[in-house]
């Protein structure tokens, strides 16, 4: 006897106060259980009132947990302002949705979203507590201006060499910034 796979309606739901958000860079479409408003899909601009209108609709529709796609960066300050809203806020792999044959419109990808959230189907990401996020993106704000530096400095040497200006050839450092101290103390000492 051949198994019966059960469809989208034999699913049991497991939390009824759940929604589904697909992010794009210029607009979010929200989808909350079709018993919640007149208008069960919604479609909001990303900028931050917006989202911020965004979050009271959810409240108003008795949502409590919202998954959403982590698509480039557009992700964060929705996650960022449900997360402060006290909403329960899934980060899901994109490929634990994306796998999915027949949704070719945002409306379709948020309702689907909503459905898989509904049911339990979906895992969210580790997301660090904002305190760890906030000295990770400095840190690496960080890195990136040390690399900039870095590739600036290389600039310097290559327009000095084509200019036939050696300056390798008598400073360690085309900034000078290692002979920084002991010129310092050079001029302590003779005006000292």
């Amino acid at each position: 006897m051949a198994k019966v796979r059960p469809t989208r309606q034999d699913l049991p739901v497991m939390q009824p106060d759940a929604a589904g958000i697909d992010i794009g860079a210029e607009e979010v479409f929200v989808a909350v259980p079709p018993d919640r408003d007149t208008e069960s899909v919604r479609r909001f601009a990303t900028f931050t009132r917006d989202l911020h209108e965004m979050a009271e609709w959810l409240k108003h529709c008795g949502v409590r947990s919202v998954a959403m796609e982590s698509t480039g960066v557009y992700w964060i300050p929705v996650f960022q302002i449900l997360e402060e809203r006290g909403f329960e806020v899934y980060l899901v792999n994109a490929q634990s949705v994306k796998h999915v044959p027949g949704r070719k419109t945002d409306v379709c990808d948020c309702q689907w979203i909503q459905h898989l959230h509904s049911v339990g189907l979906l895992r969210a990401s580790f997301r660090p507590p904002a305190e760890i996020c906030a000295v990770r993106s400095l840190w690496r704000h960080r890195d990136s201006l040390v690399q900039m530096a870095a590739e600036h400095i290389r600039h310097m040497q290559k327009a000095l060499d084509q200019m036939n200006l050696h300056l390798h050839h008598v400073l360690s450092t085309v900034t000078g910034l290692e002979h920084v101290p002991r010129v310092v103390e050079s001029c302590r000492r003779r005006l000292g």
